[in-house]
């Protein structure tokens, strides 16, 4: 699937993931919306099903596959979300999840 990053067409979904990210970063209430109803909480944002999927099971490294840049998934790590802290943060960028 092609990425922004890649040169392709999937510039929107790229940019939620970052959206969120960035949100996860500085709305305390985002956050915790995310913790208690992800799936809900995401359900917004433009995402292709394999994007959610990934996002929602904490999968950075297929994200960053995907065209996610890796400094900004990391607040997902920081902000303890989706399953992710900032050990399994560095895991997962590294080796995607299967």
């Amino acid at each position: 699937m092609p990425t922004a990053y890649g040169g392709g067409t999937n510039t929107m979904s790229m940019y939620s993931i970052h959206k969120i990210a960035q949100l996860v970063r500085k709305d305390a209430e985002f956050r915790e919306r995310l913790r208690t109803d992800p799936v809900a909480t995401i359900g917004g944002f433009r995402l292709t099903d394999e994007e959610q999927r990934a996002l929602l099971a904490g999968n950075v490294g297929r994200l960053a596959q995907l065209g996610a840049h890796g400094y900004l998934l990391g607040s997902l790590g920081q902000h303890t979300v989706l399953g992710l802290t900032p050990e399994t943060y560095v895991q997962r960028i590294h080796q995607p999840m299967a």
